[in-house]
């Protein structure tokens, strides 16, 4: 057993540490509201060559160049699960225009941007600019979200960011394959034919690979506890075979693969890729992070005006011309063509794939791609943090911006349902309501409010819905049955400490009471359907109170023994929906909405009132 070189970490202390500042980075930046990415580039860049704690070549040696490979691998089959010809069918003209259009073009210029302003050769220029063609799908959503634009432009940068990520991918595979053939081969007629027959075989196994899940899955040759394993089996089978009977095809053939899937309709589609974007995000950190922290101080040196000139080619040029030119004549306002254009966050898919490629290419005798790797770490930094502070501006500059807090969606149509969107919407709260019967949604018509016909999960909801302009989600219809599953569906998306249902009426049979592990958090004091309907009845209201120094919620608590808070409305950070087992977090300086039995004017005088009324004293 050999030894440790001195300073060396032992490789499990190395991947513990890799795995823990990855994980770790991605939930800081979600409670800071920020772009992981940023803190995965710091810490890297921090245990790497700034403290010199952790150098992978040092510490793990031979296994690192496997272990990005297979990590990229699975994440370009990611990609590749994620092109569904049945999305894009659905999907606007704008998004057509970006992919088929815009992929090229983008392609072209980034390249023409590379070696003409950065100053790389074509070889590295080509592939490099394939993967531009990628604007980042893990960098653009929580932008989005936190920018909250209108849905169009929202749609439009978050179609063409899903759509593009395998094209981008498959783009730079495709290049490499032509770079690493013309440098190999001894005439060009030897080169067409070797590159024709990478293609082919790694396209070849690729549907190979994605045809023997679908069918297995499909005639249930897999029992549903191993579909998982089988997947990632069966895709690490496919990229090493083509890897050994091709050298490099086998990137190209696990994208294949991944397409092939998405377009297969499988019934158990959705958990597979839930699933595999868990594992995804692992990979991710890791490769960044095992990126960051083994680039040097010579690599980074040698990032010059020219690597500066180039990161403000791409932003005030390459993307503009790109996104303008595809989408010249469509209906697209023209104040939307220009936030989109100026909007192109690239992500942590561009530093893998680019670390990946730039190690090959140096392999091959192409010096000039080590700077691959810190042209995408600076191209990736400076675009999220540009993006991430200048979004919201310009979108409010160009009146593009959606509304500053998020929203609720009510799933079912009820009196309470309509009082408390009105009482939200007093406080300018975006909500909406949605039903799939339309004699429920008539108490919401009558007092304006916004309406949803149709089932929230359903397809027409996923485009017809500005999704962006909420960020909770109340589930109190009349089924429990659909409560716990409109929950559990938007949990992935929303968060589940944002989904919230009433609480489910206890059933006398255990066979027909829902497992507690599904399902949102319960709101309304704990109260099912019927109980807050025959309450309604009794007069009960949601009610509207202004809580301060003079009048805490202590003392409402004591003047209202029997209300129950729903949630609190602070202006500086937006609206709470308040847990069964939980208090506002604030006890005063907010207004808190409760559901509360009637009470005289006396009373409502004193501190609180009905929303729908306003009281002498302002309050509502």
């Amino acid at each position: 057993m050999g030894t440790l070189a001195d300073g060396a970490l032992a490789p499990v202390l190395s991947f513990a540490l890799v795995g823990a500042l990855g994980v770790g980075a991605q939930w800081l930046a979600w409670r800071l509201r920020m772009p992981a990415i940023v803190l995965m580039l710091l810490a890297g860049l921090l245990i790497g060559p700034v403290l010199g704690v952790f150098d992978p070549a040092r510490d793990i040696g031979p296994l690192m160049g496997p272990m990005i490979s297979l990590a990229v691998a699975i994440i370009l089959f990611e990609g590749g699960m994620t092109l569904s010809a049945h999305s894009l069918r659905g999907a606007a003209e704008g998004v057509k225009r970006l992919v088929f259009l815009g992929a090229p073009l983008g392609w072209l210029f980034s390249a023409l941007a590379l070696h003409y302003v950065a100053g790389l050769g074509w070889a590295s220029s080509a592939v490099f600019g394939g993967i531009m063609i990628v604007t980042g799908p893990t960098v653009i959503a929580p932008l989005l979200r936190q920018a909250r634009l209108k849905r169009r432009p929202a749609q439009l940068l978050q179609w063409e960011a899903i759509v593009n990520d395998p094209i981008g991918a498959l783009a730079a595979v495709l290049a490499f394959e032509v770079v690493l053939v013309l440098n190999t081969a001894e005439t060009m007629g030897v080169a067409a034919w070797e590159f024709a027959r990478g293609i082919a075989l790694a396209s070849a196994l690729g549907i190979a690979g994605g045809w023997i899940i679908a069918e297995s899955f499909r005639r249930a040759w897999v029992p549903e506890f191993m579909k998982v394993p089988v997947l990632f089996a069966l895709l690490l089978a496919v990229f090493a075979l083509s890897d050994t009977v091709l050298h490099e095809s086998g990137l190209l053939a696990v994208t294949v693969m991944g397409i092939w899937i998405a377009n297969a309709d499988l019934p158990s589609y959705t958990e597979l890729r839930r699933f595999k974007e868990h594992a995804t995000i692992l990979l991710v950190s890791g490769v960044f992070i095992l990126l960051a922290a083994n680039m040097d101080f010579e690599t980074l040196a040698r990032l010059n005006w020219r690597a500066a000139a180039f990161v403000v080619a791409v932003v005030l040029l390459v993307r503009p011309m790109t996104v303008l030119i595809s989408l010249l004549g469509t209906a697209i306002p023209v104040r939307e063509r220009l936030l989109v254009a100026f909007t192109g966050p690239r992500g942590v898919v561009l530093v893998a794939v680019a670390g990946l490629f730039a190690e090959r290419l140096v392999a091959s005798g192409i010096e000039d791609a080590a700077l691959l790797t810190p042209l995408a770490f600076a191209l990736v930094a400076a675009t999220v943090v540009l993006h991430g502070f200048s979004l919201r501006p310009i979108a409010r500059g160009l009146g593009l911006a959606g509304a500053a807090i998020p929203g609720v969606i009510f799933v079912g149509g009820s009196r309470f349902a309509a009082a408390f969107a009105e009482a939200l919407r007093d406080l300018e709260v975006p909500v909406l309501i949605a039903d799939a019967n339309r004699a429920r949604l008539r108490s919401a018509r009558e007092a304006g409010l916004p309406v949803f016909f149709g089932d929230i999960l359903s397809e027409a909801a996923e485009h017809g819905v500005e999704i962006m302009s909420f960020g909770q989600v109340m589930a109190v219809s009349d089924n429990d049955a659909y409560n716990t599953l409109v929950a559990t569906d938007l949990a992935p998306e929303f968060g589940r400490e944002s989904v919230f249902q009433i609480k489910r009426a206890k059933q006398e049979s255990r066979r027909h009471a829902l497992p507690a592990t599904l399902g949102g958090r319960s709101i309304v004091g704990g109260l099912t359907y019927y109980e807050i309907a025959g309450k309604m009845n009794e007069g009960w209201d949601v009610r509207k109170t202004r809580l301060s120094e003079d009048f805490d919620f202590e003392a409402w608590r004591a003047r209202n023994p029997d209300a129950v808070p729903v949630a609190e409305y602070d202006e500086n950070s937006g609206l709470r929906l308040i847990p069964t087992d939980e208090d506002p977090r604030k006890t005063s300086g907010i207004q808190l909405l409760s559901f509360a039995p009637a009470r005289g004017d006396d009373a409502d005088k004193a501190g609180d009132a009905p929303a729908a009324r306003q009281t002498a004293n302002g309050e509502r």
